[in-house]
């Protein structure tokens, strides 16, 4: 979750939603993501709004404590079953992340989950994601979490090589994450994701192959591989500036991509997202779909984004801010914004395109279905679905999925 809030009308102090938010509410599904603001240390390419000990160290008092953030967030999931009243809809999908979600006790987790489902209930077939950070858990962790209702977890694995992680400031080992895996599998987790980086400075292609062999062969069901991105104030942006370590290169990064297409699709694995792969339908992340989709969702923790309805709000960033509204009685909402019809057509392009089954051509206005079918002769979207009227990308349209979009938006 990137550490900028976005600009927006204020947000009053009950958390109320327009009445625009809730109407047609039951046809869509509702999910939760729960954010945990906290790492033991901060990697160098980190732009998420999360903090160490260290910088909350004075900052946020003993409102900002690991210790009782359980209970904090558990009050905002209580704030939403008012603000969304009789809500009947289950929810579909928890999502836990950070931060690293597991520097709090297990038990912490399985009490913030067993908050949404006192107040929400889950549906029978809810997906129970947590992130974790491999060096954070143990065998017996996972099991308190299988047992405690989690039923999917996504490792941060990054790399397989020491001398990458070591440019991403990365505290795992290299093998922990692929022991992980088997931990989790032993523990009951029957969906796992290893998260990758690829286009590191300093790595090779011969080092992305080797990440992506050791990935497969520790048995997820489910990788996501993303380019690596030099936000502005990070370590590492400043590392590039001083010339320690080269800039990333956009060519690298396709190539890398291409590899990582043709290893993990060789292994049995097919994308559905742009930068996700899974065995099987059931090995996707439904979580990250209903973003994709549109769907509804409550964000829970300090800087958490939340939509419901073409209504978009986030909270305050700080953890001690974030507590001490929430202690107050207040919502910890900084600021919402209500998308206009014309918003939400773009941004269903923006994000459906990026699905292996595309967007539909009806979205499109007169100049953005001439860009349509340019992309289409050029190679960039697939002739059948098009002719199907959806807009699908190739391979190569997936490496030029953003020059594509901004065609296709007008």
């Amino acid at each position: 979750m990137p550490s900028a809030l976005p600009d927006g009308e204020p947000m009053p102090e009950d958390g109320a939603l327009p009445a625009s938010a809730l109407a047609g509410a039951a046809s869509r599904p509702l999910g939760f993501y729960l954010h945990v603001p906290y790492c033991a240390t901060r990697c160098g390419y980190c732009d998420f709004n999360t903090y160490t000990a260290t910088e909350l160290r004075g900052s946020g008092g003993v409102l900002a404590s690991r210790d009782n953030y359980a209970d904090t967030l558990t009050d905002e999931v209580r704030l939403a079953r008012k603000v969304l009243g009789d809500d009947p809809r289950p929810v579909r999908t928890v999502f836990v992340g950070g931060g690293t979600p597991t520097l709090l006790a297990a038990g912490d987790l399985v009490r913030m989950l067993a908050a949404v489902r006192d107040e929400f209930g889950l549906a029978d077939d809810a997906e129970i994601t947590t992130e974790a950070n491999p060096e954070s858990v143990d065998e017996e962790y996972l099991a308190e979490l299988r047992e405690g209702g989690f039923n999917r977890v996504s490792f941060g694995m990054q790399s397989a090589k020491q001398h990458v992680l070591k440019v991403l400031d990365r505290t795992h080992t290299p093998g922990r994450p692929e022991a992980c895996v088997a931990e989790a599998r032993a523990a009951g987790f029957d969906h796992v994701n290893l998260d990758l980086i690829y286009g590191t400075p300093g790595e090779t292609d011969d080092d992305w192959r080797a990440t992506l062999d050791a990935a497969i062969g520790a048995g997820p069901d489910h990788v996501s591989a993303y380019a690596l991105i030099v936000e502005e104030g990070t370590q590492l942006a400043r590392r590039i500036r001083r010339g320690e370590v080269p800039m990333t290169d956009d060519d690298v990064h396709a190539d890398r991509y291409l590899i990582a297409d043709e290893v993990l699709g060789r292994a049995g694995f097919s994308w559905y997202e742009v930068s996700n792969w899974a065995t099987s339908e059931a090995g996707r992340c439904l979580h990250n779909e209903l973003y994709w989709r549109g769907a509804d969702w409550w964000g829970a923790g300090p800087g958490a984004h939340s939509h419901a309805g073409g209504v978009r709000w986030w909270n305050v960033k700080h953890p001690g801010a974030y507590a001490a509204a929430l202690a107050g009685g207040r919502s910890p909402g900084a600021g919402r914004e209500v998308l206009s019809e014309e918003d939400r057509r773009v941004e269903r392009i923006l994000l459906e395109l990026r699905l292996v089954d595309g967007c539909p051509l009806t979205l499109l206005k007169e100049a953005g279905l001439a860009a349509a079918r340019k992309a289409r002769d050029e190679g960039l979207l697939e002739a059948a679905p098009y002719a199907a009227g959806r807009a699908v990308l190739t391979l190569r349209g997936r490496l030029l999925a953003d020059a594509v979009v901004r065609g296709l938006v007008d």
